[in-house]
């Protein structure tokens, strides 16, 4: 409004056209104005421009953190083929999703290194991030066949292979993927991959609606010096069904299943067809790196690292088992077992493929294939390792840019569903316990023809599974409790009921106590649960964070108002070994530093961290004063203040009184 006075503003009076004392008087004195006015606007004008720049910038900024989202502190527990949150194309338009705006920069991007997007073109980064859910822009100022560090240690750089290796098929399903992202998947593989081992590259589209990956990448293709063909599906059908069309076209010995989102890197074939040549009941997979979804930098990623899942299906990395690491003292280069596999990358002899059942061809879309396939190959004679020697980079984001028809929960439980009832046996009763949309769906799911596979096949149950190949698992069992870890008031009704329980059934702090408190209350679970009815509400149950799907929840244990819906209590339930291990969903432990707590002669928090091989990790009980101890540093198991809503309380270890602060109970809950 300021800026339409302006004209009208600047309108000189007639009196300056006269001459006199009166007339300059009156000029100057116009003048004065006109120049403070004119200072005035030029501030307002100044406040407005600065103020548009701040809300420019804090949009970037907000943008920028939103694409970063939370570092990948751990990248170890990255996720590889689960489902990890919706994605949408906001505002763009039918062009946006079909422009290829591939546009490589000499040098962009080389060696692995990140792009930096200049801040004239922030704004269109952010919008094109929308469309493939990474930052395109950048990708698309890399070259197809960018170059990339070597990661590999030494010793397998100096490997040499046998020369009769097998020849190989590598299988990439896309869909709707960026062109420069696929391509330089395909790249990757053409340059990084011996041709006398390298037989072909099929690519699957998932029924892609993108122009650009149809006749023009159909045109591209044909000039490639490595013979690569294109198979499509009419309507989406997911990546169990597109791997099954590539698989039942490809002509090498050996299949490779590669994401379209992923960049081979120096050697990284050779390792896997050895493992297969060696034993073709193998299936063989690479350590997975990282190439950033915001910058597109290579990153190496942990080698010592396996692949298991949680207790909802979810596959997670954990770390490498001590026994596992044992094995490996002389050669960190060895091969060693994982329990379960990413699924996106891997390598298998194509008649086992076949001969082991192939794909589970009722799974849709996408998710748990992974889990069923690893389950399968396991329970049924064969193995899978991971092998250090090979590296392969994969683009990770933190949402999905797919449509998932049917909906993503329905798709997802459907697979996990069927994963269950075919190969977890009882335990298919505990996921189910805490996954009542899996249940739901899977009372209609007809598995007969895929038990009928695990019949013919002589597979082993799901109990040997947990024994043989993932021991370390924090799964319940017979030999274990599984439920609530309880605080009540020493002195209450509870407590006194409690104590008399466990003296009228012989429980008491010498020899096998643990077990025999696992015995116990499993044999007397209903009344024991009848016990706590009356005054639930006003107990506290011990709780771990809820994890957000990519992160491992570590931190301080906490004391919560029990959640009275077991359907929603998987945060308050506990396993507890034989040997006095406390341990939770996501491989977590409680755990707690008895130097911390010995040189204060105070209190240290009682932490959730990675199970290990630790006597941080011990615990023992009272049985007569109701109380858990730290079996390093014999400390009590005790609660901390009160946050300051009256909710939340941090657990504690702190040297023991004469007088019981605190008593603890437990009550367990059937897990099948």
């Amino acid at each position: 409004m300021m800026l339409e006075l302006l004209p009208a503003m600047l309108k000189l009076p007639r009196d300056i056209m006269y001459v006199g004392s009166h007339a300059t008087g009156t000029l100057l004195q116009r003048s004065r104005k006109l120049c403070l006015f004119l200072s005035i606007l030029c501030f307002i004008v100044l406040i407005y421009c600065l103020g548009s720049l701040i809300e420019t910038s804090t949009r970037m900024l907000k943008f920028q953190n939103q694409v970063r989202g939370r570092k990948l502190r751990e990248k170890s527990r990255v996720i590889v083929g689960h489902y990890i949150g919706p994605g949408n194309h906001g505002n763009l338009s039918k062009n946006d999703l079909n422009a290829n705006n591939f546009s490589p920069i000499p040098g962009e991007g080389e060696n692995g290194k990140p792009v930096a997007i200049p801040v004239k073109d922030m704004l269109r980064m952010q919008q094109v991030f929308q469309v493939n859910r990474f930052n395109l822009l950048a990708s698309d100022r890399i070259s197809l066949n960018r170059s990339l560090p070597d990661v590999r240690r030494v010793k397998c750089i100096e490997k040499s292979y046998s020369p009769e290796l097998p020849s190989t098929s590598v299988i990439i399903v896309f869909h709707n993927e960026a062109w420069s992202v696929l391509l330089r998947t395909v790249w990757s593989v053409i340059t990084r991959s011996p041709r006398k081992f390298l037989k072909e590259i099929i690519l699957v589209d998932d029924a892609s609606e993108r122009n650009f990956l149809h006749e023009p990448l159909e045109s591209y293709i044909s000039s490639l010096p490595v013979s690569t063909k294109i198979f499509r599906l009419h309507e989406r059908e997911g990546l169990v069904a597109a791997r099954l069309l590539g698989a039942e076209r490809a002509r090498g010995d050996a299949l490779v299943f590669l994401d379209a989102h992923c960049e081979c890197s120096p050697g990284w074939l050779e390792p896997l067809l050895a493992e297969v040549h060696k034993d073709r009941r193998k299936i063989a997979c690479p350590v997975i790196d990282i190439i950033s979804d915001d910058n597109f930098s290579y990153v190496k990623s942990f080698e010592l690292h396996w692949g298991a899942f949680n207790w909802q299906l979810h596959f997670r990395w954990f770390a490498l088992a001590s026994s596992e690491l044992l094995k490996r003292r002389n050669d960190i280069t060895t091969p060693f077992r994982t329990p379960a596999m990413a699924g996106g990358l891997f390598a298998i002899d194509r008649e086992y493929f076949y001969e082991i059942g192939a794909y589970d061809r009722a799974m849709k879309i996408w998710g748990g294939e992974n889990m069923e396939l690893s389950f399968r190959v396991w329970q049924c004679g064969g193995e899978i390792e991971i092998v250090p020697c090979s590296h392969v980079g994969h683009l990770f984001r933190k949402s999905s840019p797919y449509t998932f028809p049917g909906g993503v929960n329905e798709i997802l439980n459907k697979n996990l569903a069927r994963v269950a009832l075919v190969w977890m046996d009882e335990w298919a009763d505990f996921f189910f316990k805490f996954n009542p949309t899996a249940l739901r769906i899977g009372k209609s799911e007809n598995v007969t023809d895929r038990l009928d596979l695990r019949k013919s096949l002589q597979c082993k149950d799901f109990s040997w599974y947990l024994t043989n190949v993932w021991p370390q698992h924090f799964y319940p069992t017979e030999e274990r409790f599984f439920g609530r870890i309880i605080q009540i008031p020493p002195g209450s009704r509870l407590n006194v009921a409690y104590k008399s329980f466990l003296k009228k059934n012989n429980v008491n702090s010498d020899g096998d106590y643990w077990l025999n408190l696992i015995e116990v209350t499993k044999n007397h679970a209903e009344e024991l649960r009848k016990l706590i009815e009356r005054d639930f509400k006003n107990v506290r149950c011990l709780m771990r964070s809820a994890s957000n799907g990519i992160f491992n929840q570590f931190g301080q244990a906490t004391l919560e108002p029990c959640e009275s819906s077991l359907q929603n209590s998987l945060t308050q339930m506990f396993v507890i070994t034989k040997e006095g291990k406390i341990m939770t969903d996501e491989n977590l432990c409680l755990d707690a530093s008895e130097k911390a707590a010995e040189s204060t002669n105070n209190s240290t928090m009682v932490r959730l961290i990675t199970c290990a091989d630790t006597v941080r990790q011990s615990w023992l009980y009272d049985a007569d004063k109701l109380r858990i101890l730290h079996k390093v540093s014999s400390f009590c198991f005790n609660r901390a203040q009160k946050d300051e809503q009256g909710r939340r309380t941090e657990v504690v270890i702190e040297k023991c009184s004469q007088e019981v602060k605190e008593s603890w109970i437990f009550i367990p809950y059937p897990w099948r």
